[in-house]
């Protein structure tokens, strides 16, 4: 192998990782729900990328192709089009009522940031391509459990548990063994497959039963 490849790519995987954290954190202002849905999509786009480039760099890595593949069509093409269809079915496209504003979200964002290359610090090793990708992957698991608890709206908590998953793999993928095994990283894939198809049901019965996404209004089902 051409010494210059392994440094392009190392290059390439840096660039991709950094655009996934700028996305997410994009995601963490954003309020328009179809918007949301188009980031998450590009995010996982930029994944697919970099467990593509892996593979390609290293010959004992080739089952990320598989991985690759299964991120581009399941997260970049079916999931966000399914949500797509979702939120056009409720007719409720914004995220209205965050807990926090988007400054201070921002700000807290910024302190999962810091904190991410903190922790991903004692590990940098272990990734032999790409600059803080680690760092970054933390950082999204950070920010995606936030996006969790500050959003109100089902289908916003649906798209923050997709951006955990996309940082899980983004770790696994650069860290030295080049991803789980394939069929550990297929059982993920297909749980969550399954799992956002019944948030979606959940979604719409939410939306019948109390004409709004908002799950705090599941606290009237006490009785």
């Amino acid at each position: 192998m051409n010494p210059v490849q392994p440094e392009l790519a190392s290059q390439l995987i840096t660039l991709l990782a950094a655009a996934m954290l700028v996305i997410q954190l994009l995601m963490v202002v954003q309020r328009m729900l179809l918007t949301n849905i188009r980031l998450f999509a590009l995010q996982s786009l930029m994944l697919a990328g970099i467990a593509t480039i892996i593979g390609f760099s290293h010959h004992n890595a080739g089952h990320l192709y598989a991985v690759a593949g299964l991120t581009l069509a399941g997260k970049v093409f079916f999931l966000p089009w399914l949500l797509n269809r979702q939120v056009r079915r409720i007719e409720i496209e914004q995220e209205i009522n965050p807990l926090l504003n988007a400054s201070a979200s921002m700000l807290l964002c910024g302190g999962f940031t810091l904190l991410g290359y903190i922790v991903a610090r004692p590990f940098t090793s272990l990734a032999r391509l790409g600059n803080n990708t680690l760092a970054v992957a933390v950082t999204l698991l950070l920010t995606g459990f936030f996006l969790m608890i500050n959003r109100r709206k089902a289908v916003s908590q649906v798209l923050a548990l997709l951006t955990v998953e996309n940082g899980v793999m983004l770790a696994a993928v650069a860290l030295t063994t080049y991803g789980m095994p394939l069929v550990v990283e297929l059982g993920i894939f297909f749980d969550l497959m399954v799992a956002v198809m019944v948030l979606g049901l959940l979604v719409y019965r939410i939306r019948e039963t109390f004409s709004s996404m908002d799950v705090t209004e599941l606290s009237q089902l006490k009785g």
